[in-house]
């Protein structure tokens, strides 16, 4: 599975997912530090990787427009560093595996991680 982390997400928890063997960009390693959400969506299309956010907009933008994809994983956890984002996306990513390479919109929160199938409104 690759990955895909939004500006917002640590830099250094790309470099830490790669040490732990992941295929991982942050948009701003690659220059798209100011690409606008449909950009990185497309990007993540073309790369068949799943993008990891702390942005709602990538699950607004998926779910009114009934897509089947990418997979977004969404952070709902403040301030967390890069350390911590690389054990809650390997966590995530194991649990819901087989979700994200369909085609899913997780969403993990303190006390709880939710899963939606893409698209939103269509068929399980």
């Amino acid at each position: 599975m690759r990955l895909l982390l939004d500006q917002g997400v640590p830099r250094d928890a790309a470099t830490g997912l790669r040490g732990h063997g992941w295929e991982c960009l942050q948009v701003g390693e690659i220059g798209l530090s100011k690409a606008s959400d449909e950009e990185i969506l497309a990007l993540a299309v073309e790369r068949r990787a799943v993008v990891v956010t702390l942005d709602s907009d990538f699950h607004t933008i998926l779910a009114v427009a009934r897509a089947g994809g990418p997979s977004v994983i969404r952070l709902r956890l403040q301030g967390l560093g890069a350390s911590q984002v690389v054990e809650v996306v390997q966590r995530v990513a194991a649990s819901f595996q087989v979700d994200l390479e369909r085609g899913a919109l997780v969403t993990v929160k303190a006390q709880k991680t939710t899963c939606h199938r893409l698209p939103i409104g269509g068929p399980d």
